[in-house]
């Protein structure tokens, strides 16, 4: 999620309607400076593609007009891979959740310069938005990538990646639907392996090991080529529904 990184810490899931508990916020807010296309990307196309929890549960076939694959991507920070999806695939429909105003508003300037008609964008927090706002079984996928790692043992209760988050979005995934991490930290490629071999209701799709080669559909960032260049690894982590 480019240099802009998430945690969460949810200590129960909600299934329909009630809110997670939590004491921890789920992200740290920085103060940026907003572009004029960053701008117009929340002053004027917010209103087309911005959606937000106040709203309630989804029906996503009337959002979208149509039936097709759904992905959520949480925590897209500026919003270029997210960007480069939805024009690659213009048969599945996709939901982005970031908080930090430019990312959004970067990410809605594109989508509107580029027509895309597949995104819509939530500006708050992934629990709320998946515990209040997402249909249950009615993804086909959802993506995190790069979040925040907080290395420090101390802090690791912030991270996203806890058994009650697993476990919420497996109830969102239709059966055969995918969760696929992705991070630059070993020691927390190896926790979200332990995380996830501990949930119930997952299988790896791993064909050796823990982890899976980058997939093609998903691309390679600037944030990845760079850590690439002075010779930090990624880890792919790739766990569908089972039941």
């Amino acid at each position: 999620m480019s240099d802009n990184r998430l945690s969460v810490e949810s200590e129960t899931p909600a299934s329909d309607g009630p809110r997670p508990q939590r004491g921890i916020k789920s992200y740290v807010l920085r103060a940026g400076r907003m572009t004029a296309a960053q701008t117009r990307g929340l002053e004027e196309v917010w209103p087309r593609l911005g959606l937000s929890v106040a709203d309630g549960l989804l029906d996503l076939d009337a959002l979208f007009g149509r039936h097709a694959p759904r992905v959520v991507e949480i925590g897209f920070g500026m919003g270029a891979s997210l960007i480069e999806q939805a024009q690659a695939h213009p048969k599945t429909d996709f939901i982005g959740i970031e908080v930090h105003a430019p990312g959004v508003g970067k990410l809605l300037d594109e989508a509107d310069k580029r027509e895309l008609g597949n995104l819509r964008v939530y500006r708050d927090d992934a629990l709320e938005v998946l515990s209040r706002c997402i249909p249950e079984a009615s993804l086909d996928g959802l993506q995190l990538f790069f979040p925040d790692p907080w290395p420090k043992k101390k802090h690791h209760k912030r991270r996203i990646v806890q058994p009650a988050f697993v476990e919420l979005v497996r109830t969102r995934l239709k059966p055969g639907g995918t969760l696929h991490m992705a991070t630059d930290w070993q020691a927390y490629a190896e926790y979200m392996a332990e995380v996830m071999a501990a949930a119930p209701g997952y299988r790896n799709t791993a064909n050796e090991g823990d982890y899976v080669a980058r997939p093609e559909f998903r691309p390679l960032t600037k944030f990845e080529q760079r850590g690439a260049k002075l010779g930090h690894g990624v880890w792919d982590l790739i766990f569908s529904r089972s039941d």
